[in-house]
């Protein structure tokens, strides 16, 4: 490309500005765009190319247009660019080259970041007003950061758990750990399915350690005999937990459906129930029932 670099930053109205390659965009991921300008202001300017008309300097966009649809958006007039030299080609492949470079970053990337800005120098409060995250939560990502609570720290980003209650468990032993999980149910901040997510990531955590990575030493040494015996009956324990759990269920429906098949049997009872329209039966209850009968006939 034989464009001459911009020497300066220069504020260009956004209305003298074209679109030579448009793209559709993620309205979701815009809309972060639009909030984070919105919030911290333009990180980085967008850059041009000028062309002369009849009515004045318009321009040519090479790079930025989430930045600057983000600046029309929020109704403003002018955006700092790059000005360069170049023809309409230049353009073309310049945007083309931006789009095919531009990385897709992992989000435990983005919060290693945070921890690289905590080991330059930047305090917490700095951090949250640059990044535009609360200080609670960048104090979170830099305390589990400084554990090497990987797990943990994407459980947090991906919304599984709340910061604080990971913050709990990287801060405890084993028992503290189910008191956390307690706690945290008890005020209401892991209930149904994000409960049963967070005991899997704490089994997990204590199985495979708080890494997401396996080192090359890690996988160098076979697994000892004792680790062989103690998964061997942590498993077995699972197991004769869910042997007692089928049983218990088991024996209280057996005795529901004979509580009921006698309730039947009672010409008064059965009368009580037509009087009040409770003529039917939920039809597993019902076929319960019956296969008893057959099995006893």
């Amino acid at each position: 490309m034989s464009a001459i670099p911009a020497q300066r930053v220069e504020m260009i109205p956004t209305n003298r500005i074209a679109v030579v390659n448009p793209r559709v965009r993620n309205k979701k991921l815009f809309k972060e765009i639009v909030d984070n300008i919105a919030l911290l202001g333009l990180k980085r300017p967008i850059t041009v190319t000028r062309r002369s008309e009849a009515e004045g300097p318009y321009y040519d966009l090479v790079c930025g247009q989430g930045r600057l649809e983000a600046y029309r958006s929020l109704g403003q007039r002018e955006v700092p660019a790059l000005v360069v030299s170049a023809n309409q080609e230049d353009c073309l492949v310049a945007s083309l080259v931006e789009n095919c470079a531009r990385r897709q970053h992992r989000a435990i990337d983005l919060l290693q970041d945070i921890g690289g800005m905590k080991q330059r120098g930047y305090s917490v409060p700095e951090i949250a007003r640059k990044t535009g995250l609360s200080p609670e939560y960048v104090h979170a990502v830099v305390r589990l950061l400084e554990k090497g609570e990987q797990r943990l720290l994407r459980a947090v980003e991906s919304g599984h758990i709340p910061f604080s209650v990971a913050l709990d468990i990287a801060e405890a032993d084993d028992q503290g750990i189910q008191a956390a999980l307690q706690n945290a149910y008890e005020c209401n901040l892991l209930r149904g399915r994000k409960l049963l997510a967070a005991k899997r990531l704490v089994e997990l955590r204590r199985q495979r350690g708080k890494s997401l990575r396996i080192n090359a030493s890690q996988r160098a040494h076979p697994m000892s005999s004792e680790a062989l015996v103690r998964a061997y009956q942590d498993d077995a324990d699972r197991k004769r937990i869910l042997i007692r759990r089928a049983e218990t269920a088991r024996g209280r429906l057996v005795f529901v459906a004979e509580a009921i098949r006698r309730l039947i049997a009672d010409d008064l009872f059965l009368r009580l129930l037509n009087e009040e329209g409770l003529n039917t039966l939920p039809e597993p209850l019902a076929r319960r029932l019956n296969s008893a009968k057959n099995t006893k006939l």
